[in-house]
């Protein structure tokens, strides 16, 4: 059964799928921000980069930050001023692969933090990820796949529409260490997504865990199940396992970085 040490007390579930850990334990769960504690985008985008330094230090180990965000637009490496919001929303240009997206309330966001063990592989990371969130939303009765050619997860054509994407995907790799990650619609306003084209997609829909269900489902409600299907990087070889010679300061978000003042929801799978 999988156990869970948490600085808020966190309690394992008589239903949780069995997790087994041999060695040391390497990814550590930071709960950074929920409804109604969105996390600015830029404070994030702050926060990751202080933990990816630190895991590159080796003064911390693998994490993985899980939150919502205030609205956003982001754009990848890849992004076309075409592709820019119509109306002129600012947009936040970042590092990782892909196009713009929108990011917002009720969206999980997920930021794996993680040493890949050599040969870098970036793109089995995405298709594993692209596995991971596949599994957790088929237990809140979703049917998602993937489609060749384009990443994340995706709700095939039906009678209620063309293909719709459900989540997506765009990683950086600096110095060995993973960087941004995936957004899975939840319960999100769709919306916003009608003022891009969205990831650079402009033959598709995009579709939330609530719309498909027809019944409100949010990131919060997630979080615990993502987390026990995240431990699958182990199991795959992709992650080295690490543990620092001393633990790792808890994050805050009340750090001198410009964060908002609320610590983070600390949670290691066992």
């Amino acid at each position: 059964m999988a156990a869970w040490s948490s600085a808020q007390g966190g309690q394992s579930k008589p239903d949780s799928p069995q997790v087994t850990r041999v060695g040391p334990m390497a990814l550590h769960f930071e709960r950074a921000g929920f409804d109604p504690d969105f996390v600015d985008y830029r404070a994030g985008l702050d926060l990751q980069q202080q933990v990816h330094d630190e895991v590159v230090a080796g003064t911390r180990g693998n994490t993985v930050l899980l939150l919502e965000h205030d609205p956003v637009y982001t754009a990848g490496r890849r992004a076309e001023p075409s592709e820019y919001p119509y109306d002129g929303t600012p947009v936040v240009p970042i590092g990782r692969g892909g196009k713009i997206t929108y990011h917002g309330p009720g969206m999980l966001i997920g930021y794996p933090i993680v040493r890949l063990t050599p040969p870098i592989q970036p793109v089995k990371m995405v298709r594993v990820l692209e596995q991971i969130i596949i599994a957790v939303v088929a237990d809140f009765g979703v049917k998602a796949a993937t489609v060749e050619g384009r990443s994340g997860a995706w709700v095939s054509a039906d009678d209620r529409g063309p293909d719709r994407k459900l989540a997506a995907i765009g990683m950086q790799v600096s110095r060995k260490v993973t960087m941004h990650g995936f957004a899975l619609n939840c319960s999100n306003d769709l919306r916003p997504f009608g003022k891009i084209v969205p990831c650079g997609i402009a033959d598709a829909g995009v579709t939330s865990i609530s719309q498909e269900t027809r019944r409100e489902v949010k990131p919060a409600d997630l979080a615990e199940r993502m987390e026990i299907e995240l431990a699958r990087l182990e199991s795959d070889g992709l992650i080295e396992i690490f543990e620092p010679e001393q633990p790792a300061a808890p994050l805050d978000l009340a750090s001198p970085r410009g964060l908002t003042q609320r610590p983070t929801d600390r949670r290691v799978l066992t």
